[in-house]
């Protein structure tokens, strides 16, 4: 008796050894090999791509706007800026966007929308596209085309079909125009170009 006892506790601390070890061996595989949830996946893609935002950009006629009322779908849609400077929505009318930011603009909605409509809105502006910029004089398409950010004058006149046989091609003569008036100047084709801006390519002479 005195025999089994003996070779009994060797036997039993060896058998709680491997067991523990046995579920340390489990644990980890299962944190290990752990697949992503389909929560994650699902948050991943249903993150929306967005509009074009430019908080310091100053609207004017021409430029379009998701206008986004959170919770109010009859307002929240697309507007575009008037040639007298306004959007128009419903219940509040012409809401004046010229000269604003798109910041600036939301404030305004939102103070409209709180003037007996809405008790607490909450209003967002992007701009959707940029108003045209219009290109003139000596190239093979001239017309109005769509406004896209970092657009330089060199990009413009490629856009518009590159030069005519007749055009000067080292300058040419931008007009800008915002809410605070209109510059015109002469200036290199790597000149960056603006929303509404117009590029007048001129006659080389022979």
């Amino acid at each position: 008796m005195r025999v089994a006892r003996v070779f009994r506790l060797p036997m039993m601390a060896i058998m709680t050894a491997l067991a523990l070890s046995g579920c340390m061996r489990t644990s980890a595989a299962v944190a290990v090999a752990q697949p992503p949830s389909d929560l994650d996946s699902f948050a991943d893609a249903a993150v929306p791509t967005p509009v074009v935002r430019d908080t310091a950009y100053r609207l004017d006629a021409g430029d379009k706007l998701r206008v986004v009322v959170y919770g109010q779908e009859g307002l929240t849609n697309t507007y575009a800026i008037d040639a007298g400077g306004s959007i128009t929505m419903p219940l509040i009318g012409a809401v004046p966007a010229r000269g604003r930011t798109p910041a600036g603009l939301a404030l305004q909605i939102t103070a409209k929308l709180r003037n007996g409509y809405i008790r607490e809105p909450s209003v967002a502006v992007e701009i959707e596209a940029y108003r045209p910029f219009f290109i003139l004089g000596e190239v093979a398409a001239p017309g109005q085309y769509p406004y896209v950010p970092k657009l330089s004058v060199e990009s413009a006149v490629a856009i518009a079909g590159g030069f005519s046989p007749r055009a000067r091609r080292d300058r040419v003569t931008l007009t800008h125009t915002d809410h605070s008036g209109s510059s015109r100047a002469v200036v290199p084709l790597g000149t960056a170009l603006g929303p509404g801006d117009t590029v007048l390519v001129g006659e080389r002479w022979f």
